[in-house]
């Protein structure tokens, strides 16, 4: 019989090389067995040069100001690293398929609704972290400038921001092959940049340090799970690590694969979110309002204050070259008749007007604690439902299934919507959203507990049941054309 999926599926090209030389041309096309390469141990240093990160120690500094002591703020830190076991998981999907995971999403979502899906929560993740990211490095780089006498006010950081996406998106077009050869060179700078900079932060910090009014009760609570909120949106907006993993051999190994995803996302994430609050105790809850990142360089030595920001401006190219690079290929999976360099010029100039605007709006510390908080609403349930589907399957992804896009095709389901995933991201997001306190939203249940914040682990139980429930029903059936 003749396969006549394969005539649905992008060409592969066969002068295409994965190299760090040449700009990567190849988007969500699948990958023959004859390309794979490389090896899941590979992915650690890939995973650790984003996690070497100033939001880091922004987000250890929010603990302390939350109101928590440095053991309390430690626990926290520890039990929101543990989520990192699910970017992990579902990376293996990307060998498996040998494409992208906004292809891979299909199966969870229909041809038609998966296109929404990718729209909205890859787009919304993918401009959350370029912006975010950006922001960090635009305000540090514009104040190392201003302390060097180059103040043009808000134009400092809007230059700083231009140059430093335009050198991202150049990394982000060099793609997978340029990410693989650099990375691991990367991660090592910035471990040992961010390592002297803690060195010289110890000294100040107060390790008797105690809450002004230490917190119990409600209270407590409260601020324990809000922190872990924010900490948890990191691992769970990482539903692209499929994309990073493709290249891999189909023998690899899904434990291997999640264990260096996993692992090379957690471990700066655990060392550098913790210095953070170590350093909050060195300063005044005013100062840390005002800019941590700022305050940070006041602590240093003049000759460190510059290696430090050149650390943030790596580490900013690492981790949105990355987002950059996956983003562009949801553009692709969306539908939309562009090439992989020229979606992801698109990416960069999105991502650099949204910087832009905050910049102009809005403090660091603010735009990191409200962003990331409402990030969970999508990223929770849409993580959780890809390692539900993941687990039912048992990891089989069919690449030839994935780009059948014909009526009647494996993944159609209902009018190319699959009910039991749009359904269970629904009823997710929407638990998520009851249970949420921010500053900006309080859902009615985190009202009635005394904004105690259970988003996460609510959003999560919601989506995964709803989806592993309503798959065993006939809107959940697959068949092929």
């Amino acid at each position: 019989m003749i396969d006549t999926r394969a005539d649905e599926a992008p060409p592969v090209d066969p002068g295409f090389v994965d190299t760090a030389t040449r700009p990567e041309t190849r988007g969500i096309e699948l990958i023959s067995d004859a390309e794979r390469h490389g090896r899941p141990r590979d992915l650690f240093f890939i995973w650790a040069a984003p996690g070497v990160s100033i939001l880091n120690l922004t987000i250890g500094a929010t603990l302390i100001l939350l109101g928590l002591e440095i053991w309390q703020a430690a626990a926290v830190i520890l039990a929101a690293s543990v989520l990192w076991i699910f970017p992990g998981l579902i990376a293996a999907a990307g060998p498996a398929a040998g494409t992208s995971g906004s292809v891979i999403t299909r199966a969870m979502y229909g041809i038609v609704g998966n296109k929404l899906f990718v729209a909205f929560v890859g787009w919304f993740i993918g401009a959350v972290f370029l912006s975010l990211t950006w922001l960090a490095s635009s305000f540090m780089g514009a104040d190392l400038l201003r302390r060097m006498g180059m103040d043009a006010g808000v134009w400092v950081p809007i230059g700083v921001t231009l140059v430093i996406s335009a050198i991202t998106v150049v990394v982000a077009v060099f793609g997978h092959g340029l990410i693989l050869r650099v990375y691991p060179l990367l991660a090592g700078a910035l471990f040992v940049i961010f390592l002297l900079v803690a060195a010289f932060i110890l000294p100040s910090v107060d390790w008797q340090y105690r809450a002004a009014e230490p917190l119990e009760g409600v209270a407590l609570w409260s601020a324990v799970t809000i922190g872990f909120t924010i900490l948890a949106s990191s691992p769970l907006s990482f539903i692209n690590s499929p994309d990073i993993a493709r290249y891999l051999p189909r023998s690899a190994k899904r434990s291997h694969i999640a264990a260096a995803t996993a692992l090379g996302g957690a471990v700066p994430a655990v060392v550098f979110t913790f210095v953070g609050a170590l350093l909050a105790t060195a300063l005044t809850p005013d100062a840390i309002a005002a800019g941590i990142e700022l305050a940070l360089l006041d602590l240093l030595p003049a000759w460190l204050g510059p290696v430090l920001v050149l650390g943030v401006v790596i580490n900013t190219i690492a981790l949105n070259a990355m987002t950059a690079y996956t983003s562009s290929m949801s553009l692709q999976a969306i539908g939309l008749p562009l090439r992989r360099i020229p979606a992801t010029i698109i990416v960069g100039v999105v991502g650099t007007a949204l910087t832009i605007y905050l910049v102009m709006s809005t403090s660091l510390l603010d735009a990191v604690n409200l962003m990331l908080q409402f990030l969970v609403v999508v990223s929770g349930p849409a993580i959780v439902i890809f390692a539900v589907d993941q687990f039912r399957r048992r990891n089989d992804y069919d690449g030839l299934d994935l780009f059948d896009d014909r009526r009647g095709g494996r993944f159609w389901f209902t009018g190319g919507w699959s009910v039991p995933g749009i359904a269970a991201l629904l009823l997710g997001g929407s638990a998520t959203a009851l249970c949420l306190a921010t500053e900006a939203w309080a859902g009615p249940i985190a009202e009635a507990t005394g904004y105690i914040d259970l988003s996460v682990p609510v959003g999560m139980i919601v989506a995964g049941l709803a989806y592993a429930g309503l798959k065993r029903t006939a809107l959940g059936k697959e068949t092929r054309a």
